[in-house]
């Protein structure tokens, strides 16, 4: 198969985007840990501290993710430049190079959109143990009002 010179230039706007999505996320994750750090200085618990800590794993997947986008974009244009000057077999192998480092950064961002989910999970999982013990309180309050009151 003989590449063309347009062929690693439709990488450009594919891992442009993706590089955007994995900013956007980084930013996201890391106002998330300013702002359960904050909660946690001022009140510590056990659920602030697992949430700071998946969030820091997933922080880090991130930035992963990022450097190796990078990479595949930078091998994109070295493969241009061998296209270039006519060296297909050395373009060939620095594209495919480029093509697996994109599947890298596309595979862990399905695992960290799994740690996401389970994150979610920890936070609703919190949500209804803190409900469970209003019910507990208030179940107390209902039933020291009305069976010892009488």
């Amino acid at each position: 198969m003989k590449l063309e010179l347009t062929t690693p230039a439709l990488l450009f706007s594919t891992v442009s985007l993706l590089i955007l999505a994995f900013s956007n996320r980084f930013i996201s994750i890391a106002q998330l840990i300013r702002t359960l750090h904050d909660k946690y200085k001022q009140d510590p618990d056990y659920a602030s501290l697992l949430q700071i800590n998946k969030l820091r794993k997933r922080a880090r997947i991130i930035r992963d993710m990022q450097i190796i986008a990078v990479s595949s974009l930078l091998l994109s244009v070295v493969t241009m430049f061998l296209l270039f000057y006519d060296l297909q077999d050395a373009a060939q192998i620095v594209f495919s190079a480029s093509l697996i480092l994109l599947g890298v950064a596309m595979s862990l961002s399905i695992a960290e959109m799994l740690l996401s989910t389970n994150a979610l999970n920890l936070l609703l999982d919190g949500e209804e143990e803190s409900k469970e013990k209003n019910n507990d309180y208030f179940r107390k309050w209902l039933i020291s009002k009305y069976v010892f009151n009488r």
